[in-house]
């Protein structure tokens, strides 16, 4: 300790000296700016972004991850990528898919009994209380394979995954009502709605449909009831994106639609493309749907069973009155109902006009009965024009809208421009725009699609870099760029690369909404948040072999994996639960045992568990794979798997070089080590240290490292009288290693609380 205490005064001496000849010898800002071709607005939108060493973004985005299946989480305004959260697919930092808490919770996104591995994610939407982002879960959907997963926020993991009963693909979710009773997903490409059922594309307007699923979610569990969810049986459109009502329109729920011309492509059979059919006509058909009562329906009996899953009729929706369309712009790709609640915008990416529509006039055409048609369903149709409140050309390829902290404020991508517009909804006018870089799909301001936005900053989502990052080989990352939109005046104020998947859309949260833990309670399953039955505290360690079986219960703690030693025969199932008994704040421990394809990342508290056969006789390491302290290399094991049948011969393990000098000297470094650990001791008691709860828990974790010396001092000096000096030696340095784990403990301690104003106690 004392020579770690002398290198760290060094490494501080050193660093001072280069502080003091770096004030002496920087560049004016000036000089800077002139040596890289800086402007002062430059200067400013770095300001704008800049966070200092140790400071907290404002807000934490939470974005999909597209083709990776992941979500991204990052922080504005610096934009800094703070964690992606394995979702649909396996995630190797964070264990996820490696063990068998996880897998469970990936077996759950089996389809016909086989895992997807992969996902495209693409709408993120937070948990609301009153139309507001509370900040306690985020839900994410997979276009590929139609699927809604569940992420609890108290620790950003993945805690469920349901698969879509009916249907093959969808675009539109996850999408939450207000108080996060349903959150809500639309099919996107038409199809039978019953699994392994065939019928010919020339039967498409017959036997193919959409429809909208209603996942019931439990807040209390954190998790979708899938029996309490239900579907409605939509035409053969290609539903899209949605919006739950909100104030006055609670209760409703709005979906776009896309080739309502029901084509069917065929090019090989020289028939047009797709592209050409689905867009022929000059509008679609924006969904109007009264989730409500549809739910009462459901609960009253009038859902019949498909896959087992309960699905409102079409003909009953419309009997019922539930279910209006409404024409809207042709190839629609978002509607965003205001926040509060009174209008709904839509935007028609083949047409220049945004259309705002009023929930109101909506409301009194169906109480009158004033529909202009019925589709070829029999689905009413509330004429266009009796459902407007304004219609605005913003400028080509308008695609999505979000909304400012600012009344009637709001701001739409246009993909073909490469623009975002600012614009006034409630009078129908343009205010500003600004381009971006390159071909914006989503954009995203900070709870832009709340009954509360917030304002201050906008990200554009941009589909293409081209030239804006330095060139990484034919794929391109993609570009998300923050603008300021806190004045009358957008202002672009940083590009960044984001290196993983097409990241879809993008959702932001007040960060002092987000409550994480930052340890869980000992020996807790966290992908389930209850107590994992194969928890063990410490000297509670131990292994069992039954017939071909090995189980075993370890501990992890800095620098120590228990057991070091595991013993197998080839073909024996391994079983290893490890719980890791620090307490202190980012202690994460790693494990994986080498060529057998298991990882386990262990967060402070948690308990998991790897299994593998141990197919392969031979000698197989294994280690913690997080950097944990000054020993992490040392935090090994053994896995030794021997042939059937395998005797023992007598042997000696191999001895080091030990003399009396040697044990003296390590005394007296423990001597020395508890001397700077009385006068940590001494600072953290004599300050106000019980008020800060990080220190608390800093404090609980030092004194158990230092308790495990108690009966150590009595075996050492047992094996000194012994003149075992190799013994006596080592369990004297056995003391120093738990010495310097309270030190190092003690001493974040005293320096969180210098940082953080501790007061001196009378």
């Amino acid at each position: 300790m004392k020579r770690l205490s002398t290198l760290a005064a060094s490494l501080m001496a050193a660093g001072i000296g280069l502080a003091v000849t770096s004030a002496w010898s920087a560049d004016s800002l000036q000089d800077v700016m002139k040596a890289r071709g800086l402007s002062q607005q430059d200067l400013l939108a770095a300001a704008k972004t800049y966070v200092p060493t140790g400071g907290r973004d404002e807000f934490i985005a939470i974005s999909s991850g597209g083709q990776s299946g992941q979500l991204i989480v990052y922080g504005i305004p610096s934009m800094r990528i703070l964690k992606y959260i394995g979702v649909f697919t396996p995630e190797p930092w964070q264990g996820y898919g490696f063990d068998e808490e996880s897998k469970k919770v990936l077996a759950g996104g089996r389809i016909d009994g086989k895992d997807i591995t992969w996902g495209d994610t693409h709408h993120p939407g937070f948990s609301e209380t009153n139309g507001e982002s509370d900040g306690q879960f985020v839900f994410i959907n997979d276009k590929a394979n139609p699927r809604i997963a569940v992420v609890d926020l108290r620790d950003f993991e993945t805690k469920q995954i349901v698969v879509n009963p009916i249907f093959k693909s969808e675009h539109g979710g996850a999408f939450v009502t207000p108080n996060s009773e349903y959150i809500f997903e639309a099919s996107q490409y038409a199809s039978p709605l019953e699994n392994k059922k065939f019928y010919p594309l020339e039967e498409f307007n017959e036997k193919y449909r959409g429809g909208m699923t209603y996942w019931k979610f439990d807040r209390t569990k954190g998790l979708i009831d899938q029996k309490q969810s239900f579907s409605i049986e939509l035409p053969p459109y290609s539903q899209d994106l949605s919006d739950a009502g909100k104030g006055p329109s609670d209760g409703w729920s709005f979906t776009n639609s896309f080739c309502s011309e029901r084509y069917v492509g065929g090019i090989e059979d020289g028939r047009p493309p797709y592209e050409a059919g689905c867009s022929a006509k000059d509008t679609d058909y924006l969904h109007v749907i009264n989730w409500k009562k549809a739910a009462e329906l459901v609960k009253a009996g009038k859902a019949k069973k498909i896959n087992g899953h309960d699905v409102l009729p079409m003909e009953v929706a419309i009997k019922e009155g539930i279910l209006f369309l409404i024409p809207e712009p042709k190839s629609p790709h978002g509607v965003d109902v205001t926040p509060d609640g009174t209008k709904l915008i839509v935007a028609g990416k083949l047409d220049t006009h945004v259309s705002v529509y009023s929930f109101e006039k909506i409301m009194a055409a169906i109480k009158a009965g004033k529909f202009e048609s019925k589709d070829p369903y029999g689905i009413p149709v509330i004429g266009m024009k009796d459902a407007l409140h304004t219609q605005v050309s913003l400028g080509l390829g308008p695609l999505h809208t979000q909304y400012d902290s600012k009344a009637c404020v709001a701001y739409t991508s246009l993909y073909v421009d490469s623009q975002v517009a600012k614009w006034d909804y409630c009078e129908g006018k343009l205010l500003d725009k600004i381009s971006v870089h390159y071909n914006i799909g989503h954009l995203m301001t900070m709870e832009g699609d709340t009954s509360k936005p917030r304002g201050k900053y906008l990200v554009a989502l941009n589909k293409l870099a081209i030239d804006r990052f330095n060139p990484v080989g034919p794929l391109h990352p993609q570009n998300h760029q923050l603008i300021d939109i806190s004045g009358d005046k957008m202002q672009l104020i940083y590009d960044m690369p984001i290196p993983l998947g097409e990241p879809h859309y993008v959702v932001a949260i007040d960060a002092k909404k987000l409550k994480p833990a930052v340890r869980y309670k000992l020996g807790t399953n966290s992908r389930t948040d209850e107590a994992h039955p194969d928890a063990v505290k410490a000297g509670e360690e131990k292994t069992v072999k039954k017939g071909n079986k090995v189980e075993v219960w370890g501990s992890l703690i800095r620098s120590h994996i228990t057991p070091e030693k595991i013993e197998a025969e080839v073909g024996d199932e391994v079983t290893i639960h490890l719980t890791n008994l620090e307490r202190a704040q980012d202690e994460t421990h790693g494990f994986t045992v080498s060529t057998y394809n298991v990882h386990a990342s262990v967060e402070p508290g948690k308990t998991v568990t790897v299994k593998f056969k141990a197919d392969k006789e031979g000698v197989y390491p294994y280690y913690c794979t997080e950097f944990c302290s000054a020993l992490h290399l040392e935090m090994q094991g053994y896995l030794l798997v021997k042939p059937k049948g395998w005797k023992a011969t007598k042997t000696t393990l191999a001895k080091g070089n030990y003399t009396e000098t040697d044990y003296k000297a390590t005394l007296k470094k423990v001597a020395d080590t508890q001397v700077i650990i009385d006068s940590v001791v001494t600072y953290i008691t004599s300050v106000n240290y019980k008020d800060f709860p990080e220190v608390v828990a800093m404090v609980e974790d030092a004194f158990d490292q230092l308790g495990k010396t108690k009966d150590l001092k009595a075996k050492h000096e047992g094996y000194a009288a012994k003149k075992d000096w190799e013994s006596a030696n080592l369990w004297a340095e056995q003391i120093w290693q738990y010495q310097v784990k309270t030190a190092d403990l003690g001493l974040r301690a005293k320096t969180f609380l210098e940082e953080h104003g501790a007061k001196k106690v009378k």
